[in-house]
Formats: structure tokens, sequence, C-alpha cells
């Protein structure tokens, strides 16, 4: 991953190639369509998503993939979705060299603003 200095996720996306810059585009869209609420921001060097000051998702650019963080209870609720990628504990890999699964990203969103929902009434 390349360190940044980008203080909004606009100037993160503005640092890459033009074809990672399409992608990232994609997946950013795809967020703030579905978490519209949510708080944007810059986070471990990465675009980072809040939802009432918890965190919602992050993702990065790396040489070979995308990385899409939806925390350790997106990944684990979309455990078969993710068999064929590379995974972290809270993490999945999605290869530049493949399309991206905008539809599985958009479900994963929705998940995790429905989980922080639920988190925020059960306080």
């Amino acid at each position: 991953m390349k360190t940044t200095a980008a203080a909004t996720i606009k100037e993160y996306i503005a640092e890459f190639p033009k074809d990672v810059q399409k992608v990232l585009n994609q997946v950013y869209k795809t967020v703030k369509q579905n978490a519209p609420q949510a708080e944007e921001s810059i986070a471990y060097g990465m675009p980072a998503f809040k939802l009432n000051g918890k965190p919602l998702v992050y993702f990065a650019a790396f040489k070979e993939h995308i990385g899409f963080y939806p925390t350790p209870n997106g990944v684990t609720a979309f455990k078969k979705d993710f068999a064929k990628y590379k995974q972290g504990k809270g993490s999945v890999q999605f290869p530049l060299s493949e399309p991206m699964p905008i539809q599985l990203i958009e479900k994963i969103v929705k998940f995790r603003v429905e989980e922080n929902l639920k988190n925020v009434k059960k306080k």
C-alpha cells in the first residue's frame, strides 16, 4: 500500500493511475449510495466510513487488488461470498484483474449499516 498524505477520499483516489481510480470511484460511490449518512475520513491511511461514530467499512488500493475492510463481522457474514477471494480477519481482497463485485459490496455495506443501527439501539 502506498503511504498517503491525502486528507480526503477524493485526494486519496486521485493519487492512483486512472484505471485504479475508476475502480476506487466505483467502490466509493457504492458505499456512499448505500450509506449516505456515513461520515467520510481517512483512517489508517485509507478511505474510511463511520456511522454513529463507529467504523462501517474501509477500502484501499494495492498493486494487484482492492482491500475491502467490512470489520470481522462483515467478513464472517459473507464467508460464502468471499470463498474465492483472499481474506484476512476483517478484510477481503478483490483482484484488480477481475471486475469489482459491486453488488456484493452493496450487500456488505447494507449489512454493516443495519448492524451499526442495531448496536446503537441496544445502548
